[in-house]
């Protein structure tokens, strides 16, 4: 590998809205993510609808859904 072309690897504080944080590695000093394995779907079993900008509603409206 050639000598100062590489980014610095440090380790990484990755945040997720729900609370939850993961310590890893990367070339970020911090992460933010919107959904993780401790809120997903289909990890936790639950259905949580992740609406971003009305899109839910949207499609509720044109298709006349409840």
């Amino acid at each position: 590998m050639k000598a100062d072309i590489h980014p610095e690897y440090v380790e990484t504080v990755i945040r997720c809205v729900c609370g939850a944080e993961y310590k890893t590695r990367s070339t970020a000093k911090e992460i933010h993510v919107e959904i993780c394995a401790s809120c997903h779907p289909f990890f936790t079993g639950k259905q949580k609808l992740v609406d971003t900008a009305g899109r839910v509603d949207k499609f509720k409206r044109k298709y006349k859904m409840k």
